[in-house]
């Protein structure tokens, strides 16, 4: 019996040492972490954070510093209480993403491309037009080229927002006809280029909605498997989430999220 509670305490000790958290830097919200390249949900991982927790900081295509955290807390706000929040300590200036892991979480660096390139234009312009919007007025906001996977082979991510607003964000009510917002992955398979949607939103009518902003925050190696993984931030008028999505499977998932609203 004694050699049983030795092996499960051992099994639990290991299993805390081996989990690698990962913050979400302006809010602080902990997304949980990854153990041996598995992704796990922020309960499980705030139990492993029972001292002080060494970051990396990162912003969207470099490593911007390091920080400390402790255990993981409530969020303060009622609304976001289900949400659990570390301080990280020295209070960040800039980034995007706070991770506690060994590995090189930028083997590739994300370059930033024109977003004003005719063929990526077009490529919008065909995207859209297969979600309906039928004369579409292309907008694209961010290009990044980066190899995913390591293969040798970069692939293509596109941020594309119009909703014909002055500040060019959200509107607060309702989104006009033709108005979009998303994040999409272009990709070569078997010699063939693929159109993937991550995330976003499009408005083929007058909708009383609130509409969502899509934007690319971050491409990092988040569970030491060497493979890219994809975050994305959207927010509206009364909230904002923040998600990781794993490419490494052929289509792009969601491996953990964090966000509050009304």
């Amino acid at each position: 019996m004694k050699s049983l509670v030795v092996l499960l305490l051992f099994s639990a000790t290991a299993i805390a040492a081996d989990l690698h958290p990962i913050v979400e830097m302006d809010t602080g919200y902990l997304f949980g972490g990854s153990a041996d390249g598995k992704w796990v949900k922020a309960e499980k991982a705030a139990k492993s954070m029972k001292g002080r927790t060494a970051f990396r900081l990162f912003g969207l295509t470099q490593e911007v510093g390091k920080a400390t955290a402790g255990k993981p807390k409530p969020a303060k706000d009622e609304v976001c209480a289900d949400m659990l929040t570390v301080s990280l300590s020295p209070e960040p200036k800039e980034g995007e993403i706070a991770l506690s892991g060994p590995w090189n979480a930028l083997p590739r660096k994300p370059q930033i491309a024109d977003p004003t390139q005719q063929v990526y234009v077009d490529a919008v312009r065909d995207f859209l037009k297969e979600r309906r919007i039928s004369d579409p007025k292309v907008k694209i906001t961010r290009i990044l080229r980066v190899d995913l996977d390591g293969d040798g082979e970069e692939e293509v991510l596109i941020n594309a927002t119009n909703y014909f607003t002055e500040d060019g964000g959200v509107p607060m009510d309702t989104a006009a006809p033709g108005s979009y917002s998303c994040v999409f992955l272009r990709r070569v398979v078997a010699g063939k280029v693929q159109t993937e949607l991550i995330a976003g939103e499009f408005y083929v009518k007058n909708e009383s909605n609130a509409s969502n902003l899509f934007e690319i925050s971050g491409v990092l190696d988040l569970n030491g498997d060497g493979k890219l993984e994809v975050i994305v931030h959207s927010h509206y008028y009364e909230g904002a989430e923040t998600t990781i999505y794993d490419c490494s499977g052929g289509k792009c998932k969601t491996a953990l999220s964090v966000g509050c609203g009304l």
